[in-house]
């Protein structure tokens, strides 16, 4: 059976998705969690793009070591010289470097020749060799390129160094026959193709990105490349989720192998969810909530005889338990332990005690403490940012009555260690808080969506808040969870702000490191 490599592109092209802004803390959280799922390539971000992207890159690079780190490039040698930086520590450093190829592209945005372009990417390839060992070459907007123009520049940038080729549907535009053929032509017509692995990203402009992907596996391409969940620019990626499921379920048409671990794939996807705020559809294939439930009568009857009947996916392949009840309220720190390692986190002994003592405050207030519930207090706590200077929550009380002006009264720990205090007024109780917090912090804001989700079912369930917000001018995005719906707003709100000063203190570490 061949082998299709994994190239998870969550934390670059995923996180281009429109309000999604992740910090390195949260990345590296991924980022492990990518490693247990088993991808074999993860694109950790755009080093040159900012000081933030350059630091979280390097350190998932020097943290990851069963899976390949790869950063993207332009065809420009102070790309791939930052590329290198951040990614010369990684157990086997690898540069993702990208060109369009189609006419529209070379004719309107680059403002160059066909043989100009040709030339750039040799150039460029054969420049990143004398670093990377492994070097993705990959031709923007490939599937509205001209073929024989692509079997040219293919055949020199291998000639160059280059070890895979990718071949994108950039603007998800073609179909599954379109998009084999492709394939299939640049294998029978490139000399040297036996020389390098191909490639496939695909776009979900047309809804086809999992279809065109398994096309391109059909006709030779032995790296799959997507994002958990499917995000990514305007209507996504290919759900990596979704191409293993099937390579899976369908073996009969699709003899091939990957080194995911199906059970991981429900932790992934939790995971990616939350710290983004991209909240998955409940008909999402594979990982939405209704994807295992059954309405119509006929349909139940049919999987109480026989589960087979309707259900070609059983929820425990991709790690959905059926009884997920977690230990209780007398359960102590060594079974809190064990429990926590076995859903994946690695919490030093500070952030350990932290979350048995959230989970004990927890098993007080709620009946029946879930897995879900957990993750939440674990992420959360996973990814708090320390040693920042930061704005706390001390207190805060909403009066709120149908005939009375809700009001808020908040108090809180500026940066610098002052406590302030204020109340405002607002049309509701949530406005009214948002209002209040407002007032107490003198960064210029201005929010601009707001999010409530609860976790799991019943009245005691946690709320989890994801908000937007523009912060001195600066687009971000946080969440907070509790019980309390306000409560878990002010948090999210709080979070959202305390970003900005993490990603100061980032830009201020890649500066020093490299002074």
């Amino acid at each position: 059976m061949v082998h299709v490599n994994i190239f998870d592109t969550t934390l670059r092209d995923g996180e281009q998705s429109p309000g999604v802004n992740l910090n390195q803390l949260e990345k590296l959280e991924i980022a492990r969690q990518l490693e247990r799922f088993g991808v074999d390539i993860m694109e950790a971000g755009f080093p040159a793009s900012s000081k933030g992207d350059f630091e979280a890159v390097r350190a998932i690079a020097r943290a990851i070591k069963n899976s390949s780190v790869t950063g993207l490039a332009r065809a420009t040698k102070s790309d791939i010289d930052i590329a290198w930086d951040a990614l010369k520590d990684a157990a086997e450093p690898r540069l993702h470097v990208f060109l369009a190829t189609s006419p529209i592209h070379m004719k309107y945005k680059l403002f160059k020749t066909p043989e100009e372009v040709i030339q750039t990417s040799v150039d460029m390839v054969a420049y990143a060799k004398q670093r990377f060992p492994q070097i993705e070459w990959s031709a923007e907007d490939a599937s509205r390129s001209d073929l024989d123009f692509l079997v040219r520049i293919i055949t020199k940038v291998i000639d160059a160094g280059a070890t895979v080729i990718n071949l994108p549907d950039t603007v998800g535009y073609a179909t599954p026959a379109e998009y084999g053929y492709m394939f299939r032509y640049i294998r029978e017509n490139v000399p040297n193709i036996h020389k390098v692995s191909l490639s496939c990203h695909c776009h979900d402009d047309l809804g086809m990105a999992v279809a065109n992907s398994l096309a391109a596996i059909e006709n030779g391409v032995t790296q799959v490349e997507g994002t958990i969940n499917g995000i990514g620019e305007r209507a996504g990626n290919a759900s990596l989720e979704e191409v293993a499921v099937a390579l899976n379920i369908r073996k009969d048409k699709y003899p091939f192998t990957t080194n995911l671990v199906l059970k991981e794939i429900k932790r992934t996807s939790d995971l990616v969810s939350r710290f983004t705020g991209m909240m998955v559809p409940g008909n999402k294939a594979v990982v939405g909530k209704n994807a295992f439930a059954h309405e119509s009568g006929i349909h139940q009857d049919g999987v109480l005889k026989n589960t087979l009947t309707y259900e070609i996916i059983t929820p425990e392949m991709v790690g959905i338990q059926s009884n997920d009840l977690v230990i209780g309220k007398h359960s102590g720190r060594h079974a809190f332990k064990d429990k926590i390692e076995n859903m994946g986190f690695m919490l030093s002994t500070e952030k350990l005690q932290e979350a048995f003592t959230a989970f004990k405050q927890l098993t007080d207030r709620k009946k029946e403490v879930t897995d879900e519930d957990l993750f939440t207090i674990l992420t959360d706590i996973q990814t708090d940012v320390v040693d920042v200077k930061k704005y706390e929550l001390l207190a805060f009380q909403v009066h709120y009555g149908s005939s009375n002006l809700p009001t808020a009264t908040v108090a809180l720990n500026t940066p610098e260690g002052v406590r302030v205090e204020t109340a405002r007024t607002g049309s509701g109780s949530v406005e009214a808080l948002m209002n209040t917090l407002e007032a107490l912090i003198k960064e210029e804001i201005h929010l601009t969506d707001f999010k409530l989700n609860s976790v799991g079912q019943g009245r005691d369930a946690l709320a989890e808040v994801h908000v937007k917000m523009t912060v001195d001018g600066v687009q971000v995005s946080g969440r907070g969870s509790a019980q309390d719906v306000l409560e878990a707003s002010a948090k999210a709100f709080l979070n959202t702000v305390n970003r900005v000063f993490f990603n100061k203190k980032a830009v201020v570490q890649v500066e020093a490191a490299q002074v």
